[in-house]
């Protein structure tokens, strides 16, 4: 009797063990679920759009010269073009691509959008002088419109504005950084483990 009652409260003892090593499993399995959850809704929350904007202008001369009547002499027309521009840097943060590893609790990022120019120019024309045997025509103007951007482009090149928009993205970038940090979590680009430093000189 002693005995059967032993046996009894031993299988009581490892049922209640065996219920305890389930429910830490369970627990633990959970807890990184929910991380994994919580850090993809961060991605999904950080800024859809980054922009950063930025003022240009320029002055442009364009002229154009064709043989008037019978080649007898040229005719010229030209302007001065007054360039103000207004440009936008900015990274679609919706387009960032991602993989969860959450058994080794890492975020790798694949893919960083590509940052996205757009210019706004606003043209006007002084000194405008044309003949009748040379016009200025739709074909003039979208010279101009083209000539304007490319000149505002080279400028943008030369200016701070793009890097400007890196430190924004950076800054975002930092945010999924330090939510993975606080959780234990590591977060990966270009197969390396960023942090601070990294983030700041190894994204671009």
């Amino acid at each position: 009797m002693v005995r059967k009652a032993l046996l009894g409260i031993i299988a009581v003892g490892v049922i209640i063990l065996l219920f305890k090593y389930c429910g830490f499993k369970d627990d633990s399995g959970t807890t990184v679920i929910e991380e994994s959850a919580l850090i993809q809704e961060q991605l999904r929350n950080v800024s859809k759009l980054v922009v950063t904007e930025g003022h240009f202008s320029e002055v442009l001369t364009y002229k154009n010269t064709k043989k008037g009547f019978l080649n007898l002499f040229d005719a010229e027309k030209k302007a001065i073009v007054i360039v103000n521009a207004e440009v936008t840097v900015g990274y679609d943060l919706s387009q960032i691509k991602y993989d969860v590893d959450e058994a080794a609790k890492t975020i790798t990022i694949v893919n960083i959008p590509k940052e996205e120019i757009k210019i706004s120019p606003e043209l006007k024309y002084y000194d405008v002088e044309q003949n009748g045997f040379n016009e200025f025509s739709g074909d003039d103007y979208n010279k101009i419109s083209k000539q304007a951007k490319e000149s505002i482009t080279k400028k943008i090149e030369r200016s701070s504005l793009k890097s400007n928009a890196q430190n924004r993205l950076i800054s975002e970038l930092g945010k999924i950084l330090i939510l993975t940090n606080s959780m234990g979590w590591t977060l990966k680009y270009n197969g390396q483990q960023m942090d601070d430093q990294k983030l700041n000189d190894g994204i671009f």
